[in-house]
């Protein structure tokens, strides 16, 4: 589905082409099962012609992961999953609570999105809408937002409230990921 949106979205920006230049794909095995694609001309088909189905790709892929688990995204902890995600997280965790109407929130969401590529395998960043999920807010005396807390070995060990600047927050981090 994610290749179909690729393409698709490619295909806005590709030349026009008349109606015997379509091709269509076969995104299954051939049993009638799966989702066709339709490519708007011979330049896309070339395009997708290495990731035919049947076909193994021989490249190597351009980045190696460093870390096993490493995640340069920001996730979304909520009440169900946060004993697993936070609380059993051998990483330091750097946790934002935050609510779509807070403009401050709105004003440090960049920077923890850097946080987390800058910091992949090292820390994981998580944030906290704490409209969705207010007994986790509660349980961690959260009354001003946005607050930013590490957690270290399922321990709260810092908080830091408002919009820092990033320097701010990184020198919070570099101090629990420089110790074991």
């Amino acid at each position: 589905m994610a290749l179909e949106t690729c393409f698709r979205a490619w295909a806005l920006h590709a030349p026009a082409a008349g109606s015997k230049d379509r091709l269509l794909v076969v995104g299954s095995s051939g049993s009638g099962s799966g989702s066709n694609l339709v490519l708007p001309s011979k330049r896309a088909a070339a395009a997708v012609a290495p990731l035919s189905v049947g076909r193994v790709a021989t490249r190597r892929p351009r980045h190696v992961c460093q870390s096993k688990n490493a995640v340069d995204e920001v996730l979304v902890a909520d009440e169900k999953n946060w004993d697993g995600m936070v609380m059993a997280c051998e990483t330091p965790v750097l946790v934002e609570f935050w609510a779509p109407w807070c403009g401050p929130c709105r004003m440090i969401a960049p920077v923890i999105d850097e946080l987390a590529k800058d910091y992949a395998g090292k820390i994981m960043c998580c944030k906290v809408n704490t409209d969705e999920s207010p007994n986790v807010a509660s349980t961690y005396g959260i009354r001003s937002i946005p607050t930013v807390l590490i957690f270290k070995g399922g321990e709260k060990k810092e908080s830091i409230i408002g919009a820092v600047p990033k320097s701010t927050l990184t020198t919070l981090i570099d101090k629990y990921i420089g110790s074991s």
